[in-house]
């Protein structure tokens, strides 16, 4: 980067208060996020009995919003590589809030899987958009925390979400969570457009119109000085695409956290999708089932903070691996679990700190591992191809109860995938700093 290079100042300079609200907000975006796919969750119980479903149709319905999120992370990071971070979370806030308020007109499963598919779409682009615009708005001391506490939004929106869907689930139906999802996230699209600029890498990699004094405002909103020129860009700069993904240099790269993601998501969302049903069929109200699953949440919380500090002071990518074999352990051990609220709260809790710390230790890898002009994509692409074992997960979870096996059996062959995550991760080789061009 050159002297006058406002990336530099961005890198190297202590975050200021504008940049810190940016990263707020991607935490809220991603809160949207959590609360958004789990909502389909926390409504499953009051469904399956509204409609007469069972559990293999019921699986069925909950992978919807997660073949949605597969497309978008794939197709719509690419956008926002290519159009800009902004208006990308823009319209996926939209594609959003419109999803989850037509789930509640849906009558039958294939209405429903049909919005929830549309959600996703929505979700998936937001994902791969808000890990790129953190990483950007971060200094370069804190920027593996500030992913950190980026991703740690999913739970804690998870949380907050089902602490009032248990509250909505008391007194009203299923589709109350959806009108409370569609509204809060309809309420974000004024808070990114006022608050949100495009972010000064891309806006640097890419040099559209008007690119400078875009990013002098910018540079002055948040608290420093204009620069006189742009950074000139090479001709083999220019040249580079989103499909450098695919390059000899990250090739390797991009094989290996895909399938390190695809493999651990695949046991992550085995937790998240099944245990209020689980827990429901253990005798106990949709109410409390939706407390269980805030529990797991709310240790993903706390793991995915606790994660982010640790950050600081060792290698993402070994942390990544021992947390990752703390995940599959913890999942094993909830098969176990007795039919008793307190311990499943609490089995569910450290359950979620590793499960959901790991997914943490991978989007600062999806960070640290691709260069500006292919954040996104790159991002995306792992989340979206990924995301296969997201769908996955509760498909063959439901058909491995429908066959007859048990709770302990089912969660233990589920648990794999978090230790062939960790496998995977012992080959993948990281430069210092990728973030040069």
């Amino acid at each position: 980067m050159s002297p006058n290079d406002p990336r530099d100042t961005l890198s190297n300079e202590p975050m200021g208060g504008l940049q810190i609200l940016i990263v707020a907000i991607m935490v809220l975006m991603n809160g949207l996020d959590g609360f958004d796919v789990l909502s389909i969750a926390f409504a499953a119980p009051g469904i399956a009995n509204e409609w007469g479903i069972d559990r293999a149709a019921l699986g069925l319905v909950l992978s919807m919003e997660l073949i949605g999120m597969s497309v978008g992370s794939i197709t719509l990071g690419g956008v926002a590589d290519k159009m800009g971070r902004r208006p990308t979370m823009l319209g996926c806030l939209l594609v959003m809030s419109g999803g989850m308020y037509l789930a509640t007109t849906a009558t039958s499963v294939v209405t429903l899987s049909i919005w929830r598919v549309i959600t996703g779409l929505g979700i998936g682009g937001m994902l791969a958009s808000i890990n790129a615009v953190t990483a950007e708005f971060a200094s370069a001391r804190r920027k593996h925390l500030c992913v950190s506490l980026m991703t740690i939004g999913y739970p804690i929106g998870a949380v907050l979400g089902g602490m009032v869907s248990a509250e909505l689930l008391k007194q009203y139906e299923w589709r109350s969570v959806f009108y409370f999802g569609a509204a809060v996230t309809a309420l974000c699209i004024p808070l990114v457009y006022f608050l949100v600029p495009e972010s000064v890498h891309w806006l640097v990699r890419k040099q559209p119109s008007g690119a400078l004094d875009t990013i002098n405002r910018t540079l002055s909103r948040l608290g420093h000085g204009a620069v006189n020129a742009l950074p000139s860009i090479t001709e083999d700069e220019r040249r580079r695409s989103v499909g450098d993904i695919f390059s000899k240099s990250l090739l390797a790269t991009t094989i290996i956290v895909t399938a390190a993601y695809f493999f651990h998501i695949t046991t992550f969302y085995f937790i998240l999708k099944w245990v209020p049903k689980i827990v429901v069929d253990m005798g106990f109200a949709p109410s409390s089932a939706a407390n269980i699953l805030v529990s797991a949440n709310l240790g993903g919380a706390i793991g995915g903070a606790v994660f982010g500090l640790l950050t600081l002071k060792f290698n993402v990518r070994k942390l990544s691996i021992i947390i990752m074999v703390c995940s599959a352990i913890m999942v094993a051990a909830f098969g176990q679990t007795p039919a008793d609220l307190n311990a499943l709260a609490w089995i569910c809790a450290v359950t979620g700190f590793f499960t959901n710390g790991a997914v943490v230790g991978m989007y600062a890898l999806f960070a640290h591992a691709y260069p500006t002009h292919v954040r996104a994509f790159g991002t995306g692409f792992a989340i979206g191809v990924g995301r296969g074992g997201s769908v996955l997960a509760p498909i063959i979870g439901g058909i491995l109860f429908a066959s007859g096996m048990g709770l302990g059996t089912v969660a233990l062959f589920m648990a794999c995938g978090s230790v062939l995550a960790a496998i995977a991760l012992l080959f993948l080789r990281l430069q210092e700093e990728p973030d040069a061009a």
